[in-house]
């Protein structure tokens, strides 16, 4: 399922965080735009969808939440 949501702009940019030089990508406002957060697991497990998928594994504290819903979609263990 692809829509016309623009992922890059749900993604806020803090410059110099957390040192100068740095671009911190924060997901925190896709996390909290449903449509968009739907979009970005089902564009994260499509080239999964005709695998056999044991498990996802996620890495960090984000990982945990889009790992999770990955998982879900996979059918498949976390």
């Amino acid at each position: 399922m692809t829509t016309d949501i623009d992922l890059k702009a749900l993604v806020r940019t803090i410059p110099d965080y957390p040192k100068p030089g740095i671009m911190f990508r924060d997901i925190t406002t896709l996390l909290g735009h449903p449509s968009g957060l739907r979009e970005s697991v089902e564009q994260l497990v499509a080239p999964f969808h005709d695998q056999r998928v044991e498990a996802v594994a996620g890495i960090e504290a984000r990982g945990f939440i889009l790992g999770g819903a990955a998982a879900d979609r996979l059918r498949c263990g976390f």
